[in-house]
């Protein structure tokens, strides 16, 4: 694996590290470019935000940064090591964990079982056989319970889960491989209002916690209200980044997102 500076150096202008970097990140499918040269960086214990329309390449992004899906050019940098050929299987042993747009439980398993598979991407085959000879939950699965609040739902079965707790076991299981850095495509995709703010509230939770996140969301005012900093793209490529209440009032954020929609709801 080789080891670069990142340009900018290891550390951003408001002193924090930056954990993972990606530079000049490509994905291109025949003609159409996707995503057409994104240059981002996740700060330790902060939550950079990708916004943006539909069909703008945050999902395919996402999948771009987690290995899912082929660069046409460009860099990932974890620590400043060129992860790029590493595969999706592997990405949880060097500390990367992610939820998908829709649910993804095993739905013969209970909330408990789901959350143990997060557990199990980061230990080897010898370690999972001992705890299951001693019937032993392991400490990340208990931290992961916790810090989710699912404790009295450990029993219950998917088809059991209202859909907002559904996607928290979701998130549950990821920080169960303990991860560094924790990338959301849409977690509050479907769900009503309180569930959303539910949300919310954990991944500001985790944050304070100092677990770094990469966030794609639809909801203009839970990026506002959760995000540190705000990546907006369109077309595949990046219109505007910076603090939030200044992204959405980019004026090419709000001709090709926002609109009137967010001058209605007021100058936030």
């Amino acid at each position: 694996m080789t080891t670069v500076e990142p340009r900018g150096g290891a550390t951003e202008a408001g002193g924090r590290a930056a954990v993972l970097r990606t530079e000049d990140v490509a994905v291109h499918f025949g003609g159409i470019k996707a995503v057409d040269g994104i240059d981002l960086a996740l700060e330790q214990g902060r939550i950079l935000g990708i916004l943006g329309p539909n069909g703008s390449g945050k999902s395919t992004l996402l999948a771009a940064i987690t290995r899912l899906v082929p660069l046409t050019r460009g860099r990932l940098l974890l620590d400043g090591e060129d992860y790029g050929r590493t595969p999706p299987s592997r990405l949880a042993h060097r500390g990367i964990a992610r939820t998908f747009q829709t649910v993804r439980l095993l739905p013969e398993l209970t909330v408990l079982g789901n959350i143990q598979l997060g557990a199990d991407l980061r230990r080897s085959r010898s370690e999972r056989l001992r705890e299951l000879v001693r019937r032993d939950v392991p400490a990340a699965v208990r931290e992961a319970v916790e810090r989710t609040g699912l404790g009295d739902l450990l029993d219950l079965f998917p088809g059991e889960l209202s859909y907002g707790t559904a996607r928290r076991v979701e998130i549950a299981r990821a920080l169960a491989s303990r991860p560094r850095v924790l990338m959301l495509d849409e977690p509050t995709a479907g769900m009503n209002q309180p569930e959303r703010l539910e949300v919310a509230g954990l991944l500001r939770r985790l944050r304070d916690e100092g677990l770094t996140q990469l966030l794609v969301e639809h909801d203009v005012q839970m990026m506002v209200d959760t995000c540190d900093r705000l990546l907006a793209m369109n077309q595949g490529l990046p219109i505007a980044e910076g603090a939030p209440a200044d992204v959405v009032r980019d004026p090419a954020v709000q001709e090709a997102y926002l609109g009137k929609r967010w001058n209605r709801a007021g100058d936030r």
